[in-house]
């Protein structure tokens, strides 16, 4: 009986390799430059339509105010989702977040400057 055993060999799952801190900072800095352009962006936008003839209403704050905040909200989502996968794939998280924002500020432009930008003056 004791001659029938056979040797159990563990089972080992593979591990997953995070990226070293450096990196994670480096690339996570790279791509914070490009998000904060676009805060900038929108901060200077808000400045100058605020400070205008015509004073903004509350929807127009709301809005300029939401093009302020989406681009922090969109890198923090995509460091979130990306960090801890490999370098390349936490680059394209970061580049598709910042897509995401480009295409928001296209919007938030569009919108303001356009024909129904008058909805948020006076």
């Amino acid at each position: 009986m004791t001659g029938d055993v056979t040797p159990v060999t563990p089972v080992t799952t593979p591990t997953r390799r995070t990226l070293p801190t450096w990196l994670i900072v480096t690339i996570s800095g790279l791509f914070g430059l490009f998000y904060a352009y676009f805060v900038w962006n929108a901060v200077d936008f808000l400045l100058r339509a605020a400070s205008g003839a015509q004073p903004l209403n509350g929807y127009g704050w709301f809005v300029l105010l939401l093009s302020v905040i989406f681009p922090l909200v969109a890198f923090g989502v995509a460091f979130a989702v990306g960090w801890r996968r490999t370098w390349w794939q936490f680059s394209l998280v970061l580049i598709s977040g910042l897509c995401v924002v480009a295409v928001f500020w296209l919007n938030i432009l569009t919108y303001t400057v356009g024909p129904s930008g008058t909805s948020m003056i006076g």
